[in-house]
């Protein structure tokens, strides 16, 4: 069940994120409600992310989440924001996946 909040906890930290590049583009009012969800994600993604280290190790869950987050950026900014896209970024992201895989598969629990 941890492994699931781990999950989830990356899953905000890519909604953080994205509402911190949405305040960059944005003013006004509108800003504000991006910064809103900024806090709102990130405070969930910490508690969460605090509870599933009470029972994961602290080093591959905080490997875990980071990685969920930098994957689930990387793709929200080439589909979201328009970042550009290449051989390499793919190359890269496909090898970070992977180490998050190979983390979870060797993890004791």
């Amino acid at each position: 069940m941890n492994w699931v909040i781990l999950i989830v906890a990356g899953l905000f930290e890519v909604g953080f994120a994205s509402c911190l590049g949405k305040v960059r583009e944005t003013s006004g009012s509108e800003m504000y409600l991006w910064f809103t969800g900024f806090i709102v994600s990130m405070t969930i993604s910490m508690v969460l992310l605090m509870k599933a280290t009470q029972t994961l190790p602290i080093g591959t869950a905080y490997a875990v989440w980071t990685g969920i987050g930098a994957v689930g950026t990387v793709l929200v900014g080439i589909f979201v924001f328009k970042d550009p896209v290449s051989f390499w970024r793919i190359f890269f992201i496909t090898t970070l996946i992977l180490s998050i895989a190979g983390l979870k598969m060797v993890s004791s629990h």
